[in-house]
C-alpha cells in the first residue's frame, strides 16, 4: 500500500468523522471527495464500513446513557419504550436498505453529479426548515411518540440517496413533526446506531469475497480516523445547534455541491 493511497485514506475517515453527524451527507463527501482524488474501493465497501467509526464515538460520548437505558429498562417502562422507538423507526432502513442495496452501491454510489446536485438541494430545504416558526411539541428525544419515530425513519430512507444525508433527512424530519432542534439531533444520534452497524454487517457480507488485503488496510485506516474526528463533533453538535441551529450546514452543503458541480462540468 502506497503512502499516497494511505493518506488518502486518512483524509477520508477524517472527512467521515466530521461530517457523519452533521446535516451535510458523510457519504456524498467521501464519494465526491474520492472521486475527485481517484480512490476506488471494492464493491464500494470502505464508504460504508469506515462509518462504524463514526458510531462508535457514539458510544464512547454517550456510552454512560446507554448503560442507564438498557439496565433500567427491565424495570422502567420510558426506557423500554424508547428503545423500542429507535427499533421502529430503524425498521424502514432495514426494509429499503435490503431491497435496494445494489442499486445504491452500482448506480447511486457512481453518479457523482446526482450527489452535488443533492447536496445544494438538501442545503435549501436545511435553510428553510431551519427558518420555519414551528413551536415544539417536544424536547426530549426518549418522548417521541412511537408513530413519529416510526414517520422519521421512513424519511430517513431517502438518505440511501447520496447527497441527501442520512442526519440531515432525521433532523429535518423530526423538526417538521414537532422536535426542537437539540432532540432532533439527539434522535438522529440515537437511530445512527443500529442503522449504521447494521449497514456494516450487512455490506461485510455482500463484500467478503472481494476484500483483499489492501482494502481492509484502507478501511482500519479510515476507520480509526473517523472515530477521532466524530467524538469532537458529537461533543459539539448538541450545544452548537441549540444556540444557532442548522443554517451554517445548509450554506455549507449549498457552497460545497456548486463547486462539486462546476468541477464536474469542467474537469468530469
Amino acid at each position: 500500500m502506497s503512502d499516497s493511497q494511505a493518506l488518502t485514506a486518512a483524509f477520508l475517515g477524517l472527512l467521515e468523522g466530521l461530517t457523519e453527524f452533521i446535516p451535510v451527507s458523510s457519504t456524498g463527501h467521501i464519494l465526491l471527495a474520492g472521486h475527485f482524488l481517484g480512490f476506488q474501493s471494492p464493491g464500494r465497501a470502505f464508504e460504508v464500513m469506515i462509518q462504524l467509526g463514526a458510531i462508535l464515538a457514539i458510544l464512547g460520548v454517550y456510552g454512560h446513557r446507554l448503560w442507564t437505558l438498557f439496565t433500567s429498562a427491565p424495570r422502567d417502562p420510558k426506557a423500554r419504550r424508547f428503545i423500542l422507538a429507535v427499533l421502529v423507526a430503524f425498521l424502514p432502513a432495514v426494509i429499503v436498505g435490503v431491497l435496494a442495496h445494489d442499486f445504491i452501491k452500482t448506480v447511486l454510489f457512481e453518479t457523482p453529479m446526482l450527489i452535488a446536485v443533492n447536496l445544494v438541494l438538501g442545503g435549501i430545504v436545511l435553510l428553510w426548515v431551519d427558518r420555519l416558526a414551528i413551536a415544539p411539541r417536544y424536547t426530549d428525544a426518549e418522548q417521541f411518540p412511537l408513530l413519529m419515530a416510526l414517520k422519521i425513519g421512513v424519511i430517513q430512507c431517502l438518505a440511501m440517496i447520496p447527497g441527501v444525508s442520512r442526519s440531515g433527512a432525521t433532523i429535518v424530519g423530526a423538526l417538521a413533526l414537532g422536535a426542537d432542534k437539540r432532540s432532533a439531533a439527539e434522535f438522529s444520534f440515537y437511530l445512527s446506531m443500529p442503522t449504521m452497524v447494521g449497514a456494516f454487517a450487512y455490506d461485510l457480507m455482500k463484500n467478503r469475497d472481494i476484500l483483499n488485503g489492501a482494502a481492509l488496510t484502507d478501511i482500519v485506516i479510515g476507520f480509526i480516523c473517523a472515530f477521532l474526528a466524530a467524538v469532537v463533533v458529537v461533543r459539539w453538535l448538541l450545544g452548537y445547534v441549540s444556540r444557532n441551529g442548522y443554517a451554517l450546514f445548509g450554506w455549507w452543503r449549498i457552497i460545497v455541491g456548486s463547486l462539486s458541480i462546476i468541477a464536474l462540468l469542467v474537469f468530469g
